[in-house]
Order: structure tokens, then sequence, then C-alpha cells
């Protein structure tokens, strides 16, 4: 058995599960992709190309190195870049899921011109002061990595792609999975809000400054 086969379990729990909630926008396809590190190595354990939750088993599962290099498994998903550089920027960051859910999906289309800002404080307290937005790139390009990696600077554990879909960061894919969770939530409450014409509270800026200290941005 690999010493590898630990990590792609996990990744395949928890692919199942965001799978089965809806997260990946089809639950018979193959979009959306999930990563973690793997500990004391530059490598990751990550979804591969083209294959349908439903019939992923753990030996579908890739190991990449920080080159790209395919140590087990065969073809890694298209967006390996994207996952490679938010590791690379984000030393906090320990599992990436990359997702197609509802609500962060119809925001990621509107003509939003700010990031979506902190509504509740437990979820602030979480993924951080605001979620913003990714500008747009063609999947599975430098350019969509490059624009990705300068996004999360921020230090905020939630992204939305213009035109694409959802990014989740956590310290484990348990926590990533949660804040797939709240993102959507604070997706949902926004597109409503918005769509009833009313303007948008805030948390007060004393509770948005302690966020963004917390977060290292201030």
């Amino acid at each position: 058995m690999s010493h590898y086969t630990q990590y792609k379990d996990q990744i395949l729990y928890w692919c199942k599960w965001l799978n089965e909630h809806g997260f990946f926008g089809t639950k018979l396809g193959s979009g959306g992709n999930v990563s973690c590190r793997i500990e004391n190595e530059d490598t990751i354990a990550v979804t591969p190309s083209s294959l349908p939750y439903k019939d992923m088993v753990t030996d579908d599962i890739c190991i990449v190195d920080y080159n790209q290099q395919v140590i087990e498994g065969k073809k890694p998903t298209m967006e390996l870049s994207l996952h490679l550089a938010i590791y690379k920027e984000r030393s906090d960051v320990n599992a990436v899921v990359h997702t197609h859910q509802m609500y962060a999906s119809i925001l990621s289309v509107m003509n939003i011109q700010k990031p979506i800002p902190a509504l509740f404080d437990e979820i602030a307290f979480a993924i951080g002061h605001e979620v913003a937005f990714v500008p747009y790139a063609l999947s599975g390009t430098p350019e969509l990595a490059a624009n990705v990696a300068a996004t999360v600077t921020n230090k905020c554990k939630c992204y939305i792609i213009q035109n694409h879909g959802a990014i989740a960061l956590g310290k484990d894919l348990q926590q990533a999975c949660l804040h797939a969770e709240m993102l959507e939530k604070i997706s949902m409450v926004y597109y409503h809000s918005l769509a009833a014409r009313n303007e948008v509270h805030t948390l007060p800026e004393p509770i948005l400054q302690l966020v963004q200290q917390l977060f290292g941005k201030g």
C-alpha cells in the first residue's frame, strides 16, 4: 500500500460528499476539482481529469509534485496549475476545493464591481472580511492560475472566479468543504438581497477591522 493512500482516501471521501450535495454543479459529471498537501513533501494529492465522481475510486487520485510531475495516478485535473499556484502563495493552506456551486456561480456571471462584503460575524471570522472575485481567464490556463495567485494574497479563504465557479481553502479538506458551505450561504443571501433591491447591511466597521487583523490584513 502506498504511503499516499490516506491522502487519496480523504480526497475521494470529500469529493463524494461535495458531489452528493451538489457542489460540483452536476451529479453525473466531473466538474470541479479537489486537492490537499502531502505532509513534509512538495507534493499534493489531486483529483484526476474528466472522470465522473460517481465512478471515482482511491487509485484514480493523482500524486503530483510542484513541478507538475505525476508520481502516482494518470492524468491530473486540467486545473492543476490553479491548485499549485495557491499552495505556493499560501503556506497556511493545506486543502483546495474548486466548485461550481449554484449561488456562487450565479454571482460569478453578474456584473459585480467589488468583493462581496462580510455579512455574518461567524462566517467572517472563518473565511475573512470579503469574498473577492478572480478575473476571468480560460480554464486550465497559466493566465487563470496567475489571476488566482494574485487574488489569494488577501489571506481570505473563499473566492469566486468570474464566469466560472468558486474556490474554498482550508487547513484540511473538512475545513475547506465547510468554507464552501459558508460561501454558498452568503452567496445565496447576497443574491436574494440584490434581487430584492435592498441595500445590503454589512458588519460594523470595528468588527471588520478585527477580522482583517486576524487574517493578517488591516
